[in-house]
């Protein structure tokens, strides 16, 4: 029973690599030496096969990831501002508390704003201490669970492997799964863009049932809480080749389904350019989907790529 039991917690341990990237990874000089001009500087990737544009027909999708961030009272104000923003109808809104919060958040939030967790197990709950299971997120309520983001890919260190066979689980269980993929800095100016988020993208693939109910969310991690943005035409590229690696790999009906959407320090300001580009199916928000009427302003700027088609 023993043997059997240590078998188990091999297998569910097998995607942490080991040891695990020091936790101040992000200051070393590859992040923390940022060129001003980094979204003029940075050339788009080579593609390396040809890529053809196709629209995804899926609804605009628009989520906001809050990370270890807020407290009782700020979260009460956040929702507060949440219930009264006007919203376009047309656009699937999902916000992601803090694992304390979401029970507040879910009994608070209006119905209009769906509730996501920002990650889950691998498999069903037992003797995983700090691990939260997908079937207890259902019991709470959450309907998406976000997987894959780069802090915990760079920082906790989960490979793609791991990643994928938690998605696959999330999906059996019921929730919907916003899968992230994106490149570092230094992959991206050695024009691995595109192979390293097939590569992420493949492993989302290999495990997982279906992808009636998976988004993906392309995010460079060079753009993540940075400040840098990824220009429309280089997000536009990146989502465009990914969407062409779907109808390869996958078929041409999920390629068309599956909703892309882009991550990394997207704000107010720049979310209507952005939503114009044709490949671009809505947004993971990190510190924008902290301030209300801001995170509104995203959602809405669905109109822009009303007006764009």
């Amino acid at each position: 029973m023993a043997a059997a039991s240590t078998s188990l917690a091999s297998q569910l341990y097998i995607g942490l690599r080991r040891p695990c990237p020091k936790l101040d990874s992000f200051n070393s000089p590859s992040f923390s030496a940022f060129d001003p001009n980094l979204r003029l500087s940075l050339s788009p990737p080579k593609p390396s096969r040809a890529v053809v544009a196709m629209a995804g027909s899926g609804k605009f999708f628009v989520g906001g990831n809050w990370k270890c961030n807020g407290t009782k009272d700020s979260i009460s104000k956040l929702v507060a501002d949440l219930n009264s923003a006007k919203l376009e109808p047309d656009v699937d809104v999902v916000v992601a508390p803090p694992f304390l919060y979401i029970d507040q958040v879910k009994s608070s939030l209006t119905d209009r704003i769906e509730i996501s967790a920002q990650n889950s197990w691998v498999g069903k709950g037992g003797a995983f201490t700090g691990e939260i299971s997908a079937e207890q997120l259902k019991d709470i309520g959450c309907k998406w669970v976000v997987l894959g983001h780069s802090e915990r890919r760079h920082i906790i260190g989960e490979k793609d492997e791991f990643i994928g066979k938690k998605a696959a689980y999330a999906l059996g269980q019921g929730l919907g799964v916003i899968a992230c993929i994106g490149e570092l800095l230094e992959e991206r100016e050695a024009g691995k863009t595109f192979d390293v988020c097939f590569q992420q993208l493949k492993a989302y693939a290999d495990a997982v049932p279906s992808w009636d109910n998976i988004v993906i969310a392309y995010e460079p991690v060079w753009a993540i809480g940075t400040g840098k943005v990824a220009t429309p035409q280089q997000a536009q590229e990146v989502h465009v080749a990914l969407r062409d690696w779907l109808k390869k790999n996958v078929s041409e009906e999920v390629a068309s389904k599956t909703r892309i959407i882009y991550g990394g320090s997207v704000n107010g300001g720049n979310s209507a350019e952005l939503a114009k580009q044709e490949d671009i199916d809505g947004f993971l928000v990190g510190g924008a989907s902290l301030k209300g009427p801001e995170f509104a302003t995203i959602v809405n700027s669905v109109t822009s790529k009303k007006v764009a088609a």
